[in-house]
């Protein structure tokens, strides 16, 4: 399974524009209706959260295979660890949006390295791919 990048560009505050592209690379790869746009709306928190907590630093890497979408946001300011997943308290005015990547997305990959972190959203495209819930 070859994998096909698609895209790879810095984020800016103009996240319409982004989640358009984003969409249409996913579309592009195959993925349709719901789950398409349950992957732009976690791409659209991991972006928001780039913007909010490092200081808007960082960039997004679209590419996909026969089988699956993937989209990769990097921070280039590294705070975030793979801890940082559990579900807020229910009373919290914030914080959920991890949480919701990993509820919309076939898989969700936390990573931290020297200066930066990124976040991983994976979808399985094809007839099987709504069996995830």
């Amino acid at each position: 399974m070859r994998e096909q990048r698609a895209g790879s560009w810095p984020i800016t505050d103009d996240l319409p524009a982004q989640r358009e592209q984003v969409h249409r690379h996913a579309a592009r790869a195959g993925l349709r209706g719901q789950r398409l746009d349950d992957l732009v709306l976690a791409f659209s928190e991991a972006a928001s959260n780039v913007l909010e907590h490092a200081h808007g630093r960082g960039s997004v890497t679209v590419w996909h295979s026969l089988t699956d979408v993937v989209v990769e946001v990097t921070d280039h300011l590294g705070r975030l660890s793979p801890g940082h997943r559990p579900r807020p308290p229910l009373h919290a005015r914030s914080g959920y949006g991890l949480w919701l990547m990993g509820r919309l997305c076939d898989e969700l990959v936390i990573a931290q390295g020297v200066g930066r972190s990124s976040v991983r959203l994976r979808m399985r495209t094809g007839d099987d791919a709504d069996l995830r819930r």
